[in-house]
Order: structure tokens, then sequence, then C-alpha cells
């Protein structure tokens, strides 16, 4: 049994509790053991305060080896462990996601940044994806195909051995807990790599599945990007699967060929919500705001951050928006229960975000609200950005044209249908989308034509389990939160058996 979790207060700010759900680990496991680091410790930091939250380890090559062969010796045995117990497991990894969300919420809150009470959500969408996995397991099976020789033919779905998963700083134990689901269900093993920048939920997220699967069925190496770069290339992962940058997802399918292994890359976006003339106001103003994801600063690469409103309503649609912006979000300590828009997970996020904002003034956009750092007394050694809205934006521009992953919203007028449709798919990238029409027809014309992998109607950032999420064009490869996943981490083989 794990730990009793650490008891939080229900309201106020939560500062106070941080070190009490800081993990005690190195941030190195594999092999059912923990392990120090001989590679560089990387320091870690809350993005609201500037507080230096702990140290943790860094491997070398021979410990990146060292966790590749524990999860490689592991896999046999895995593969063969019936379907149903693997399942087990999993749902009772669901359960202790539950059990501890509050202190991964805390603790994700104090290291990227983002709101703890919405972070709390992170935790159910982690355990439901793990149940979800687990009630899959059956449906790794193959078929039987007729022949006309008298011989039976069939295929099996197999494992692929061990599978390293990369993510990102915006939803660490979300993607931590929630991306480990597909691979182990399938029967493969796992080699988490949590992003540098916010490690701590993910180390804490071992300590509390500790003892649960066998020695090496999941490990954990943090580390900085040549931690990812040798997972990527190392001739015993069988497969790849990095959130992230379309830079990242590159760099992985160039190291990925020289062993032609698999990857599934879910990548950035610059995704569109389109406001028809006879859209809902208030549906589409509310959904414009949620769409952005300022709550997490933008910082998410399903963020409708390119808002094309209908040229007719353009201006009320606008005066709308700031309203609802200005009451739903302004920026606050991540770790307070009350706050609803966080910090910037790092420096460097911080600094791109306002050398965007500078641009987009630069280039001729209209400021209409934000552009600058937060000017609350309280926030002054945090990384925290006003919500930022530009209208007049041109397509050619920067801000149009470029993922920032911060909270930019570019807000463009059209009254031309196919011009628009035309900008909209003016990219190279196509991840999400949002459309608002009360006309069925609109609706649908608009998703049928908009290259993005997911579209919403009159709806934006819900992912419903088993819809599958994935992207057109540089937004990615392949499909997760789905049966699709499932399949992504198994191998199809052919047996024929001549009969008589």
């Amino acid at each position: 049994m794990t730990a009793a979790p650490t008891v939080l207060p229900d309201s106020g700010d939560l500062s106070p509790y941080v070190h009490r759900v800081l993990p005690r680990s190195s941030g190195l496991f594999w092999d059912g053991r923990w392990h120090e680091g001989a590679g560089q410790a990387i320091a870690t930091f809350n993005p609201s305060t500037g507080e230096r939250l702990a140290e943790v380890a860094s491997p070398a090559s021979a410990e990146v080896n060292a966790a590749v062969a524990s999860a490689k010796a592991a896999f046999p045995a895995w593969a063969g462990t019936p379907p149903l117990q693997r399942a087990a497991l999993l749902r009772e990894a669901a359960r202790r996601v539950r059990l501890h969300s509050r202190e991964l919420a805390l603790l994700d809150a104090a290291n990227c940044g983002n709101p703890v009470r919405a972070m709390q959500m992170d935790a159910e969408i982690a355990a439901t994806q793990l149940d979800y996995f687990a009630g899959l397991v059956l449906e790794i099976k193959g078929e039987t195909i007729p022949t006309a020789n008298g011989a039976l033919n069939y295929t099996l779905r197999e494992p692929l051995g061990p599978v390293a998963r990369i993510f990102p700083f915006n939803h660490p134990f979300m993607f931590a807990a929630g991306k480990i689901a597909a691979p182990l269900a399938a029967g493969n093993t796992v080699i988490l790599k949590p992003p540098e920048q916010a490690p701590l939920s993910t180390i804490r997220l071992m300590e509390i599945l500790d003892g649960l699967f066998p020695p090496g069925v999941l490990n954990c190496i943090a580390g900085g990007r040549d931690t990812g770069a040798a997972l990527s290339a190392h001739p015993d992962v069988e497969a790849v699967a990095l959130i992230g940058s379309v830079g990242a997802g590159k760099a992985v399918l160039r190291s990925a060929a020289e062993t032609m292994k698999r990857t599934l890359l879910e990548l950035g976006g610059k995704n569109a919500m389109v406001i028809y003339p006879d859209a809902d106001l208030p549906s589409a103003v509310e959904g414009a705001v949620r769409g952005m994801n300022f709550t997490w600063c933008g910082q998410s690469c399903g963020s409708t951050s390119r808002l094309y409103v209908h040229r007719s309503l353009h201006d009320e649609f606008m005066q709308r928006v700031t309203e609802e912006l200005a009451r739903k979000h302004r920026p606050g300590i991540a770790t307070h229960l009350d706050t609803t828009m966080g910090a910037m997970a790092s420096r460097a996020q911080y600094d791109r975000t306002l050398h965007y904002i500078q641009a987009g003034i630069d280039e001729g956009a209209t400021l209409l609200t934000g552009g600058r750092a937060a000017r609350d007394a309280q926030l002054k050694d945090g990384l925290f950005i006003e919500p930022t809205i530009f209208t007049g934006v041109r397509p050619d521009m920067r801000i149009a044209r470029e993922e920032i992953f911060g909270p930019v919203l570019s807000v463009f007028s059209w009254d031309d249908e196919d011009r628009m449709l035309a900008e909209v798919n003016g990219t190279e990238l196509g991840l999400t989308a949002s459309v608002w029409t009360t006309s069925l027809n609109a609706g649908l014309r608009a998703a049928k034509r908009i290259q993005s992998g997911y579209v919403w109607v009159n709806e934006c950032s819900v992912h419903i389990p088993g819809a599958p999420f994935g992207g057109y064009k540089q937004s990615g490869v392949g499909r997760e939160e789905c049966k699709e996943e499932l399949l992504e981490f198994t191998q199809l083989k052919n047996v024929n058996v001549k009969l008589g």
C-alpha cells in the first residue's frame, strides 16, 4: 500500500504545504529501484515566486543504457502477463492517482505555474485514461483471413518492447500518468522522460506507483534534451512517443530513422476559432476565452490562438470578449486555490512570449488589452504576463503564423468564407479548430474544409475519451486518447497454417 496522501486545506494559499509534498527521490528509477545520477543535477524552480524547489538527478549515458536495459529485460514477462492482470494493475494505478490527486496538483502548480485548482482536473483525466485503456486490453486481437487453398490464415497483435514517452511542462503529471496507460496495456515496458522545467510531479508519481508494477516495467529518467535525444536514438528502444514542439518532433524523427523505430508525435498548433455571423454570441464569447486556455497562460498546443470573427459582429464581439476575459482571468500565484491564471513555466517561455508581443506591435497589429508583464506587486518575483489580445492581425504577421505558447490571442475579421478558410488553412500546422454557428450546414461545411485533426462545432477544449486526438500536416503523427493509440504500440504478425 502507498502512504496516505498529504491533507491539504480546501481554500486559501497552499504555498506553505509545497515542501510537504516534494518527492524524496532522485529522479532516476529503473529495475524497481531509485538511483543517483552521474550527470549534472538540474535545479528546478517555482515560476510563481522564483523559489528554488529542488535539484533533480540527471543521467549520464551509462545510466540511460541501464534504464533501457532494465525495460528490455522486463519486457518478455510483462508481454506474457495475462491481459486482465495488466488491466488490474492499471486500475490500481488510477486509484492511486485519484487518492493523491491534490498533492500532485499542488506539485505541478508549484513547479509548472498552472493554477492548483485547475490541475486537480488533470488527475481525473489521467486516471480516466488509465481506466479507459485497462478496459481495452482484450481488444488487442487479430483476425482470420479467408483463403482459397484450405489454409488457416490469421493475424496476431504483439507488443513492441521498451517504449520511451517524452512530454512537456504544461501538464506534467497528467501526461506522466495518462500516457503510460496505452503502452503498458498493450504489453510494452515504459521509460518516462519528464520535462526538465517541471519534473517533480512525475518523480512523485513514480514514488506513489513504486512496487505496483514488476521491476523494469515502468521506469523514469529525468534530464534535459540530451536524455530525450539518447532515448530517441537508443537501438533497444522500440518506439518513441513525444508531446512537444514541431522542432522536437523533427529531431525525434531524425533519431528514430537510424533504427526505424515507431514514433507517435503530438506536436504544436496554431489553431483557429471561427465565429459565423449567426453564432450564439454569449456561448461563442465564452468559448473564445476558454478556447485560448488562458488558465494555462496559453501554454497548450490545443489553444485556439487565432480568432476569426465575422466583420458584422466584430466590434461587439471583441468588447464582450474583453469583458469576459477581465472577469475570469487575472494572473495570480499558482498555488492559491482562487487563482484562475498562473505563471509562465520558465524564463525562456516568458521571454519568448514578450518577444512575440513586441513583434505584434512592431508589425502593426492593434493591442486591445494586456501586452506586458503583470504589474501586481505580489507577483514581482514570478513569470507573469497579462492576458493579451491583438486585433487587426494580418496573415503575414509572426503572431498569425508562429506558435507562441503564451497568453496571446490574435484576432482577424472576415466576410468572405472561402478567403477566410484559405487563411485558416494557410499554416504548416493543423491540430485543432473550433467553429461557432447555429447553421448545421455551415458548421459541417467548415469542419469538412478545415485542415485540422480535431474540430469542435459550438464547443472547444473538451476531449472525449475514445475520440482520436492528433494533428494534420506538421502537427503530428498518429492518434492518441483512443483505441488507435493502443494499437500504435503493437505490431501485426500474419500466420499461415497449411491444413491437411
